[in-house]
């Protein structure tokens, strides 16, 4: 840069990493969770900034649904190996066989939601007292309301009247054993931010997220992916289109928008162009019901 003057880009980073540093210095075990989605590698890359030259100081988790996309796992995969990460997996299936939770059944069935049990798991096996997370306040109205450190009780659970005041960039990270803080390095971020980040810092994304080829089926105003996981309903046909994903997640219920944007340039003029947000827009478990989010992160999910 030549200017003196941060550009925007550059004050959010520096906020993201101002965040980070807080919590390795005044929490014991953070754990940052990283699926391989567009959010999460931005949040990992700025992690990597923050302590560089030093490696990461904390592992990463994937809570996994079993039903993800191949290219998000290769994806995964290849750049935990990159930085020098440790790597954690906590598997619903694992849950589901232990009977913790109950895998639901029809065609119409997901797995998202029992991510929560295995998440808590995880959580408590590892002893972690931190968990950051990707979500953005311009998500979801659910996710507007958390603070950047957002505090969960012994259960893992939230409660949004019950938060603590952020005034000047000052958190509180102070807890009981048992206790943990979510924290949201990317709360201040839009999309549009995340995408001209993500050319800014010529950031490698899963090839899912530019436009291709796919199968693809029409439901309940959305474009699903026809992979092996979804049950196709009465009536049902796929057809091939050209789309791309806003936001990757348990492929039975992350739809994909018809789109030619094939590089990350051109899919910053696509988000600067529209008016529904990601989740808004293709995630069908929060279309549940008017509060489905919240009630889901009152019991512990992301």
């Amino acid at each position: 840069m030549t200017t003196c003057e941060p550009s925007y880009l550059q004050s959010l980073e520096a906020e993201s990493v101002h965040i980070f540093r807080e919590v390795a210095a005044t929490l014991e075990h953070p754990v940052l969770l990283f699926s391989g989605g567009k959010d999460s590698v931005v949040m990992l890359h700025v992690a990597a900034k923050a302590f560089w030259p030093a490696p990461v100081p904390f592992p990463v988790l994937h809570v996994d649904t079993g039903h993800n996309f191949d290219e998000v796992i290769a994806f995964r995969d290849r750049v935990v190996e990159q930085l020098g990460v440790r790597l954690l997996v906590a598997r619903v299936q694992d849950d589901i066989d232990a009977g913790r939770v109950v895998e639901e059944t029809g065609p119409r069935a997901s797995r998202n939601r029992l991510q929560t049990t295995s998440l808590l798991r995880a959580i408590r096996e590892g002893g972690f007292d931190a968990v950051f997370g990707g979500a953005r306040r311009d998500e979801e109205k659910a996710r507007a309301k958390e603070r950047v450190f957002s505090f969960r009780d012994e259960f893992g659970q939230w409660d949004p009247r019950n938060q603590r005041p952020e005034l000047w960039n000052l958190y509180n990270g102070l807890h009981r054993r048992g206790e943990h803080i979510r924290v949201f390095p990317l709360s201040n971020w839009t999309e549009l931010d995340i995408w001209s980040y993500i050319v800014a810092e010529e950031i490698d994304l899963p090839s899912l997220y530019f436009a291709h080829r796919r199968r693809v089926v029409q439901r309940d105003g959305m474009l699903l992916a026809d992979t092996r996981y979804l049950t196709a309903l009465d009536g049902e046909e796929s057809y091939e289109a050209t789309v791309r994903f806003r936001t990757v997640g348990d492929a039975t219920c992350t739809g994909c928008v018809e789109s030619f944007a094939a590089t990350a340039c051109e899919v910053v003029a696509e988000v600067a162009a529209t008016r529904l947000t990601e989740r808004g827009a293709t995630r069908a478990d929060d279309r549940i019901s008017e509060a489905g989010m919240e009630d889901r992160k009152k019991e512990g999910y992301f």
